[in-house]
């Protein structure tokens, strides 16, 4: 793609580093920036340095945070016996606004996966394993997608709960509130089959 200038098409290929975003998205995106919101580009540019310079990680649950423990975690409010693990900060977001969960979270930053270099130490289970060994937490909710990797990663995870003396659970999966079984997957409504619970 000739765009007859090199600095147009650095941005573009920068703009690719984006989810989803191919070729041709960048290409509008750039486009877009430069004919019709320069100013909101400046902004973007501004925020997005001080965003990468000042966010880091909470020391205690490996979230997104501006300080060293983030605002969830130095929350006296929040049950800290009840402990939410999932594999990524938007996970944690989810979660956050979906549910009124008002326990602690830990974020794996990925999810088990030799092949991408993701092993135990990567997903910090040292620091998980000695949190749940503190005595503090009474039970761990394994929120991990519902994938080969995330299965594997929720099995080790109750392995070190068990290990910890620590109630491991899983977030259900299944067939969706609304959902019509001739439309479910084959996976899914086999997964839902096998954890068919009890009608109380």
């Amino acid at each position: 793609m000739s765009v007859g200038s090199t600095l147009l098409a650095e941005l573009i290929d920068a703009l690719r580093c984006l989810p989803g975003v191919g070729a041709k998205s960048a290409q509008r995106m750039a486009f877009h920036i430069l004919e019709r919101d320069r100013a909101g580009a400046s902004r973007l540019a501004e925020r997005l340095t001080a965003a990468v310079e000042r966010i880091g990680n909470c020391r205690r649950c490996r979230g997104f945070s501006e300080t060293d423990i983030c605002g969830v975690c130095a929350n006296a409010s929040r049950d800290s016996s009840l402990l939410c693990v999932v594999e990524s900060p938007i996970d944690q977001a989810a979660v956050e606004a979906a549910t009124g969960f008002r326990g602690l979270y830990f974020v794996l930053l990925g999810r088990l996966s030799p092949l991408d270099g993701l092993g135990p130490r990567e997903l910090g289970l040292d620091l998980l394993t000695e949190r749940m060994r503190s005595g503090e937490v009474h039970e761990l909710i394994v929120a991990t997608n519902p994938t080969v990797e995330g299965e594997a990663t929720a099995h080790l995870l109750s392995q070190i709960a068990r290990e910890a003396g620590v109630r491991a659970t899983r977030l259900a999966h299944g067939v969706p509130l609304g959902g019509e079984l001739e439309f479910i997957d084959r996976g899914t409504l086999a997964h839902a089959f096998g954890s068919r619970q009890t009608l109380t």
